[in-house]
């Protein structure tokens, strides 16, 4: 029986969950000294390494002596917290990170109450220790706080904590004594982490929790080893969620070590697996002995509480930018997508068009990122939250938001907040001048609000939420304040007409930009929508006089990249998304059109 210890790394966004792994692969000595190895190793997807978010659960192993470690390092945005989930229920421990001045954050008591119902020990790394502005003891209090409010069991409330500062590879047990290197962090987790349960005597039982795919040998299931051996060839039975079984044979077992995934030829219980050759498995499967099938628990996997329609681009630049422009070719892309995403999920509704539902924006905007630079072009509708009836009421999801900002600038975000129906929970001064709020607000009130909240806060302000429960509708609640400019003709905007536009509200185009009819070119500084003409160039004339040729100035466009231009879009306009531009226009490009649809509503 190998000595084996399985643990997750849990934490909010950006206190250093991915950083902490890399220390640890590092010090392991996992690593050869002829590799090279790029920072944040884990964070393989380019979205990942630009964006600085580990988008997908990803699993490692290193070795530490005679014992492998195996670590799965998790997202730490609400939005993929269905992944997290899943992944506690393979682990027999749990890393969980701190920031040494941020302190609790909304994901931590989302993972950390999701860690205490399945009764794991927690080991608890103040990280960032570092940090100028950092106050450990502080937080660990606040820690153990949390611990105390989500019903933590007497065993679980004695955690050990170790202090560390991920990015320079130092840890320590005491804040008094000298730094040190990871092997203090390496010692807790063999001496405090189980041996994982599970007898290699008993009969076969793999639960899947991730899936992946490989274009040469299909779907690839992501599996703990619950119970007795795997080996490559062996014929098995797939227990599904709703009771079918079906019959195959694990054509690929893969091991893990360091960034390297290697063919193996069997394992035993207690190890993470990968396994191919079943084309129908799903996250939550069992795999089983034929001669004795015993199927575990299928898991839970969050409700998406968000939709968005995805359509074949009808513009009149349509096809001239991507690759992919068809509803077949979209269709395909998000059924690969499914096939990997658990938490997401999509249908057809009419010619060309698709409803993606999945747990909010940001899941919803990578996917559309991703889609982008594969050479897809396609509209994309403004998101809408998904509304349920429970026991005869119609019910809306509701948001747990955490603000910290800049104390001055408070009284202003509670207001823009009420206005959105969102309720004050609570205030507490941070220090250093910032402030932390925190609400509960329908995710409708949230859509829309980043890019308003950061002007607010003069871009120091940081917000979080995670998904609440469902309640009660709660009527109307304000969205964007002001109109659109809108492009009355087709052809390419001109630095003459852009600079007496630019009086009436902020420009979203550059000069030579081509642009429509019923194309959004900028925001009008008033409430109602404007139809203006960008391409009209300046009448010649030969006489000449002094002041007729002042230069023209022109103030820089607002940048609208994918995540701020599908906040800002209302109900009657689409996103038009090409590898190359973003464009903003009306649902009907027609004026005429556009006042009768508004006259129906």
């Amino acid at each position: 029986m190998q000595k084996i210890r399985n643990i997750a790394v849990i934490a909010h966004v950006d206190h250093g969950k991915t950083t902490l792994v890399d220390g640890l692969l590092k010090q392991s000595g996992t690593y050869g000294s002829h590799e090279q190895v790029n920072e944040r190793a884990m964070d393989s997807n380019a979205l990942e390494k630009e964006r600085g978010i580990t988008i997908l659960s990803k699993n490692t192993a290193v070795r530490y002596g005679d014992h492998k470690i195996n670590i799965i390092d998790t997202p730490g945005h609400a939005d993929f917290g269905g992944e997290v989930e899943r992944v506690l229920k393979m682990v027999d421990g749990a890393l969980i990170l701190v920031d040494a001045y941020e302190g609790v954050m909304p994901q931590t008591k989302f993972v950390v109450k999701k860690m205490l119902a399945l009764g794991i020990k927690p080991i608890v790394v103040i990280n960032k220790i570092d940090k100028p502005s950092a106050d450990p003891e502080r937080v660990v209090d606040e820690v153990f706080d949390l611990f105390v409010a989500m019903d933590a069991t007497e065993d679980q409330l004695d955690f050990p904590i170790v202090y560390a500062a991920a990015r320079d590879g130092i840890a320590k047990m005491d804040m008094s004594e000298p730094d040190g290197d990871f092997k203090c962090l390496f010692d807790t987790i063999l001496d405090k982490v189980p041996e994982p349960t599970g007898d290699a005597g008993n009969s076969t039982q793999l639960q899947v929790f991730t899936l992946d795919y490989d274009n040469y040998v299909g779907k690839i299931g992501i599996a703990r080893i619950f119970n007795g051996k795997i080996a490559k060839g062996d014929n098995i039975l797939l227990a599904k969620a709703d009771g079918e079984m079906v019959k195959g044979k694990i054509s690929k077992l893969i091991g893990f070590l360091g960034l390297n995934r290697m063919e193996i030829q069997e394992a035993e219980a207690g190890d993470i697996v990968a396994v191919a050759g079943i084309e129908t498995v799903d996250v939550g499967d069992t795999i089983c002995d034929p001669q004795n099938p015993m199927p575990l628990d299928p898991m839970h996997i969050e409700e998406p509480t968000l939709t968005v329609v995805f359509s074949v681009n009808d513009s009149p630049l349509a096809g001239q930018e991507g690759k992919h422009v068809t509803a077949n070719k979209i269709r395909e892309r998000l059924d690969a997508e499914m096939n990997t995403n658990v938490a997401m999920r999509y249908e057809t509704v009419g010619e060309g068009k698709f409803i993606v539902s999945g747990r909010g924006e940001l899941q919803i905007t990578i996917l559309a990122e991703n889609m982008r630079r594969e050479g897809f072009e396609f509209g994309i509708g403004r998101p809408e939250v998904i509304v349920k009836e429970i026991e005869g009421v119609k019910c809306e999801p509701f948001e747990h938001l955490v603000v910290d900002l800049p104390a001055e600038n408070a009284g202003t975000i509670i207001e823009r907040l009420g206005r959105r129906k969102a309720e004050m929970t609570a205030m507490v001064p941070m220090g250093e001048g910032f402030t932390r709020v925190e609400f509960e607000i329908p995710a409708r009130g949230l859509i829309g609000f980043r890019g308003q909240f950061l002007t607010d806060t003069k871009g120091e302000g940081v917000m979080n939420h995670s998904f609440l429960e469902f309640r009660p509708y709660t009527g109307s609640v304000e969205s964007r304040q002001y109109g659109a400019l809108i492009s009355m003709e087709d052809g390419v905007a001109l630095a003459y007409s852009l600079f007496n536009l630019q009086d009436r509200g902020v420009l979203f185009v550059n000069p030579q930009t081509k642009v429509y009819k019923g194309m959004i070119i900028g925001e009008h500084s008033r409430t109602n929508d404007l139809d203006v003409n960008p391409i009209k160039g300046k009448a010649q004339s030969n006489v000449r006089s002094s002041g007729a040729d002042e230069a023209i100035k022109l103030v820089p466009p607002r940048d609208m990249n994918l995540e701020r231009a599908l906040e800002w879009i209302e109900d009657d306009e689409l996103l038009e998304v090409t590898p190359i531009s973003i464009r903003i226009r009306k649902r009907w490009l027609d004026p005429s059109d556009r006042k009768r649809y508004g006259a129906k509503k």
